[in-house]
């Protein structure tokens, strides 16, 4: 047996690979009170989830299942928008698996719980082999070779590992390994993880990435499902259990950048995370190359005008440096500096912007100064705000993470735009919801062109180009 093309491909075809994709991701705050954790924006133009989905079609995995729950309609709705591509009488799809209590009556109560009560149609689709992902991480992973390895080897269960600092080891599953690459321990989350015996500053940790035989799934998920003290997750309960008694093997993570570097893997659950996976993008070579056209990353891109930079005038220049700027973007006179910026944002005169995340449809006013903030979708920045130069002012108003990010979302702004008939924020008052402001329009007026170098406008109903 080798590692030939048709060798793999035979075993993706028997393969149906699994997205748990309905955790909330609590450890994000507020960016995670609309939507689950896979559905947050990554990168300037995609979804978390979509590097998962990535790397099977690039691994030539083309039946997956996305298992979720938690606020899942824009998740749902990104699925159905970027991944209807694949076709259905070659068997290939990506299915959405919503909780239905098919075979209980609750929801999912825990990661092994998830696959469970989708037994009836894990075995409509028949596979050999079932690839259980975790649906918000950031990577580039061939899981067909990790399949190769599993059927070489004869293993029961295949669990994908990386070595992580021992610092930060305690939010992972933490296994120790003898030296034919059999597990012999695997705890979920300890308090004192073990180090690696060759380098003490590490531990080997999961990375939530599992391949099982199909029966062999199968009987494990219904012998956990009848057992009262479970909490029925893979890496509380089930793989600790399987290692005694079956064939549980580590595979160490190979990255397919193939840069001579540590393998790039981000858990982006915590704020701090989201934001500095994000700002690594900006660097002159970062670690995660999103220009690689032999591992793409696919997503629903929306159809867009190039960004665009206007104004050229001493100290109203539209202009970015050091930055990454998305369709749909229009900087007009404002100064970006070190910063992301996802679809459809607009920035106005005279303001700036200095380390920052700025996801998708926000309008900035004029005059605004912000630095290293995370801006979520919709927010609308009135004209002369001031965000990340007093954390202290700002914690009042805004999250504040350890490292000093601010987290701005539309609700902190009192902008209810959850709750609004139109895509314009307004104000909850005491009686009603009334409008922040005249909606935003795009002009060219002449007095755009006219005004004042320096000279503020007015701050009651800024006008945004």
């Amino acid at each position: 047996m080798n590692d030939s093309a048709t060798f793999l491909n035979k075993l993706t075809q028997k393969t149906l690979a699994l997205v748990l994709a309905g955790g909330r991701g609590s450890r994000l705050h507020q960016l995670t009170d609309w939507r689950a954790k896979p559905a947050v924006p990554f990168g300037g133009k995609f979804r978390i989830i979509d590097f998962p989905l990535s790397n099977c079609m690039n691994s030539k995995i083309r039946r997956i299942g996305v298992i979720t729950q938690y606020k899942s309609h824009s998740l749902i709705r990104h699925i159905q928008k970027g991944w209807g591509f694949l076709r259905g009488e070659f068997g290939e799809f990506v299915e959405l698996l919503p909780a239905q209590q098919r075979l209980q009556e609750s929801w999912y109560s825990g990661t092994a719980n998830a696959v469970y009560q989708n037994l009836d149609i894990i075995r409509n689709h028949k596979p050999e082999y079932v690839l259980i992902l975790a649906g918000d991480h950031i990577y580039k992973m061939d899981y067909s070779t990790m399949l190769a390895e599993h059927v070489k080897r004869k293993a029961d269960l295949t669990v994908a590992c990386l070595e992580v600092p021992l610092s930060m080891a305690s939010s992972f599953g933490i296994m120790e390994v003898n030296k034919k690459g059999n597990i012999k321990t695997f705890t979920e989350k300890p308090e004192k993880p073990i180090a690696l015996p060759n380098n003490p500053e590490c531990a080997l940790a999961s990375m939530g990435i599992y391949i099982f035989n199909t029966d062999f799934l199968y009987d494990q998920l219904v012998i956990d499902a009848t057992c009262e003290h479970s909490s029925h997750d893979f890496g509380k309960d089930i793989i600790p259990k399987l290692i005694k008694h079956h064939k549980v093997i580590a595979y160490p993570f190979r990255d397919v950048q193939n840069t001579g570097k540590s393998g790039y893997w981000r858990d982006v659950g915590t704020v701090d995370a989201y934001w500095e996976a994000n700002m690594e993008l900006i660097g002159v070579t970062p670690p995660l190359n999103l220009y690689d056209r032999d591992w793409s990353i696919w997503t629903y891109q929306e159809q867009l005008p190039p960004a665009k930079f206007v104004f050229n005038d001493d100290g109203r220049r539209g202009m970015a440096v050091d930055s990454m700027v998305s369709g749909g973007c229009i900087i007009s006179g404002a100064m970006i500096e070190n910063s992301l910026l996802f679809s459809n944002v607009i920035v106005n005169d005279y303001s700036t912007l200095k380390d920052c995340v700025i996801l998708p449809d926000v309008r900035i006013g004029q005059h605004c100064r912000l630095n290293k903030v995370i801006i979520d979708k919709g927010c609308y920045i009135e004209a002369g705000t001031v965000i990340g130069e007093d954390l202290a002012e700002d914690a009042k108003r805004f999250y504040v993470s350890e490292k000093g990010v601010v987290l701005v979302t539309p609700e902190m702004l009192t902008q209810y735009i959850h709750e609004s008939p139109t895509d314009y924020p307004r104000i909850r008052t005491k009686d009603s919801l009334v409008p922040l402001a005249e909606p935003p329009v795009l002009t060219n007026h002449p007095s755009h062109h006219t005004a004042k170098k320096g000279k503020k406008k007015s701050q009651k109903n800024p006008q945004l180009l």
